[in-house]
């Protein structure tokens, strides 16, 4: 867990005849878009506050904002606020019913597949699939007997949401024998999940469900026996616990409990079937313990006990476990070892640490062993056979995405993979391990109509400000898009937590290129793209290389005639809006046009000294710890909040969610009232906060679908495209 989402044919022909015009004239059609131009926005009462540490004094003048009764937000001052923000956006931008916010729903909405299907996969007797039905939020569950018969309802997420504003369901499950399906649902955002069981035999839950639990289920081999984690009162995982289905929850048994503070758990169930995976993690750290799946009563073992800055990976395949750890080099390396005692005394190394070549994942099969890694910052996916032998999977583009997909059959000969690009729309690959054959089992339907070929897309190398460190960028633009100086870029990043950012399809985008936009992903220090020493050089006591690197980026697609000084635009969320806010802190006056801060860290010191809340004291290895010193001047030193100054900054839109338990809804709140009380010229600044939803914003396709409008609305505004 971290701050870690035939009219629609006319509607885009007509987008693109209007980008493309538009380009040439964003400066004075541009000039509308401004905040002397609009009624007066909220202003925010300012209530100062004294904060001090290590003999510094910060004062802050809109911590009011933090309900004192959080989670629980009833504070009416609070709750008005909040709400005259969202109703000034939709002063500014129109409702979502106002021209261009509709033209823009109706766009994405019109290359959506709304009755669409998942590729079936199979698990067990059953196959299963996810399906979506024309006009309805929420996906529906089916399954049928492997190759056989008609595929039956097991889970309607939309029956689940009737009455409420939100509904997410995560961690579906059936057992083994597939009598019943096990999932977690969250039903306002915040992230405080219900246990739920399903009998699918009657097709009725069973019991009330149990309460506070964190993501992840895992069923023992006897079908009956249920695995899950508890939260504790800050709303981190730290219980796994063992139900037995139709018993009263009160009576379900504590596996492992977590005692060190910073570190949660997880739990989960091996590809064979033959392992329960409990982890404990502490964001660059964890340690795993294995339980036989056969034996839900006896106790776990730790595989490799705890190390600062360790990370392990196992899979098993026989009586062989595999696992990748990064123990004698940072980008991780293969050893082997019996199963019936795993300790390291009995690793034998298959494949040794590398310098150029970062493993990043694996996956074993009954016959197989998959393994994914990166070099040069390129995914591949390694097939290894029995005998050791290995070959590489070939795929069509020179820069893309590609993961692993619904595998859930040890015995399978096939491995699914999802695939995509810049251009590529998002494809299910069946990849034959035997045959080294690529089979298409789905590509994303778009019935709007998209030809990839109208589309460009590149992979650059930005200098950074060091002289030697070369930023990789990712960029995609419409034919017809000159680099002449004048074009609007919106440049997207993160950077944070070792996250890779890989360039990925997104049907909504297309609403910005054919309007004339590129649109770049800058893959900046501290995501771990080019190898952990990426990550590591983006973190602690490295993290303003994030900032710069970003900075860098913007400046290089200037320097190459991409965009002009003023035609770029920034968009990034959580960590990535901590991003944004401190770029805009540091970069030079006038480089941007707009930024795009969704659900941004922003409050960076304040929130690392408040252990209450769900992350802080896990993060401590990614940012510092506030409370030594050094750190805390260190973070002071960027936090975006605590680094507003009187300067003329950009257009700026801000989203929020009021449960989001990752990035409080006051963080957004305050720093955008200390943004607009103190930043000089006519730009437009919005707040927005989703009154019904967490850290991913809206839960529902269609709601979320408006919700991007409505950013995208005023990314347009600001460069004065209305249609």
């Amino acid at each position: 867990m971290n701050r870690t989402t035939g009219s629609a044919v006319a509607g885009a022909a007509l987008s693109l005849m209007v980008g493309l015009a538009s380009a040439a004239a964003l400066a004075g059609s541009a000039a509308e878009f401004r905040q002397s131009a609009f009624p007066p926005p909220p202003v925010a009462k300012q209530v100062p506050t004294t904060l001090e540490k290590h003999g510094d004094v910060r004062v802050d003048p809109y911590d009011w904002m933090r309900d004192r009764d959080y989670p629980t937000v009833d504070d009416p001052a609070i709750l008005e606020h909040l709400k005259a923000e969202n109703a000034y956006v939709e002063r500014v931008l129109g409702d979502a019913e106002s021209p261009l916010r509709r033209t823009l729903f109706e766009e994405m909405k019109g290359r959506i597949k709304e009755d669409d299907s998942g590729v079936p996969y199979r698990e067990g007797a059953y196959e299963y699939q996810v399906r979506y039905e024309a006009g309805k939020q929420y996906p529906v569950y089916v399954r049928r007997p492997a190759g056989k018969g008609d595929f039956a309802t097991i889970l309607d997420v939309n029956a689940l949401a009737e009455g409420k504003g939100y509904m997410h369901v995560s961690s579906a499950s059936p057992s083994p024998d597939g009598r019943y399906l096990a999932f977690t649902e969250d039903d306002d955002g915040s992230e405080q999940l219900k246990v739920r069981v399903k009998d699918l035999t009657t097709g009725k839950t069973i019991g009330g469900g149990i309460s506070g639990a964190s993501y992840g289920v895992a069923w023992a081999s006897d079908s009956k026996t249920l695995f899950y984690t508890l939260q504790d009162e800050f709303q981190r995982a730290k219980k796994v616990m063992r139900h037995t289905v139709g018993a009263d929850p009160k009576s379900d048994v504590l596996i492992y409990e977590e005692k060190d503070g910073p570190w949660t758990v997880s739990v989960g169930r091996s590809l064979s079937g033959r392992f329960i995976v409990i982890g404990a993690q502490n964001n660059a750290s964890n340690e795993i313990r294995l339980l036989s799946a056969d034996q839900p009563t006896a106790a776990p073992t730790v595989l490799v006990p705890r190390q600062t800055f360790r990370e392990t990976q196992v899979a098993d395949q026989g009586d062989t476990l595999w696992i990748l750890t990064n123990d004698t080099h940072r980008n991780f390396r293969l050893v082997k070892a019996p199963a019936k005692d795993p300790s390291p005394a009995n690793w034998t190394e298959v494949i040794a640490g590398s310098d150029d070549v970062y493993l990043t994942g694996i996956e074993a099969f009954r016959d197989w062993l998959i393994l994914f890694d990166r070099k040069d910052g390129q995914q591949r996916v390694r097939v290894r056979d029995a005998q050791g032998q290995e070959h590489l999977i070939a795929f069509p583009d020179s820069s893309f995405d590609v993961g692993p997909g619904d595998n859930a059959d040890y015995e399978a000969q096939t491995l699914r993979l999802s695939y995509e690009s810049l251009v590529t729309p998002r494809t299910v690959y069946d990849y034959d391990l035997k045959a080294r054959t690529l089979t298409t089992r789905k590509v994303q339907a778009i019935p709007s109509g998209y030809d990839a070929s109208q589309y460009v897309t590149e992979r650059l190398m930005a200098p950074s400000r060091d002289g030697k460190t070369r930023i990789p960028v990712s960029i995609v633009y419409r034919k017809g898009f000159e680099k002449d100086g004048k074009r609007p870029v919106l440049l997207y990043g993160y950077g944070s937590y070792g996250i890779p950012t890989f360039p990925r399809f997104s049907t909504n985008r297309i609403s910005l290129l054919d309007r004339g936009f590129a649109f770049a992903i800058a893959q900046i220090r501290g995501g771990d793209e080019m190898g952990r020493g990426w990550y590591e050089d983006g973190k602690l006591e490295h993290k303003t290389n994030t900032f710069f690197d970003f900075i860098d980026a913007a400046q290089f697609l200037v320097a190459e005639g991409y965009a002009g000084k003023g035609t770029v635009s920034i968009q990034g969320g959580s960590a990535g809006g901590m991003l944004v806010g401190a770029t805009l802190n540091l970069a030079p006056d006038g480089l941007f046009r707009a930024a795009i801060a969704q659900v941004p860290f922003v409050d960076v010191v304040s929130t690392m000294l408040d252990e209450t809340l769900p992350l802080t004291a896990g993060e401590y290895d990614e940012w510092g710890n506030p409370n030594e010193k050094a750190a805390y001047l260190r973070m002071k030193g960027y936090s975006p909040y605590d680094n507003v100054s009187a300067k003329p900054y950009p257009h700026i839109m801000i989203t929020a969610g009021l449960s989001d338990p990752r990035v409080t809804y006051w963080e957004p709140a305050k720093w955008a009232a200390k943004l607009r009380a103190m930043k000089t010229g006519d730009s437009v600044l919005l707040s927005y906060t989703n009154m019904g939803a967490g850290h991913g914003g809206a839960a529902g396709r269609y709601d979320a679908l408006k919700e991007t409008a409505m950013v995208y609305a005023f990314l347009l505004k600001a460069y004065g495209i209305e249609k």
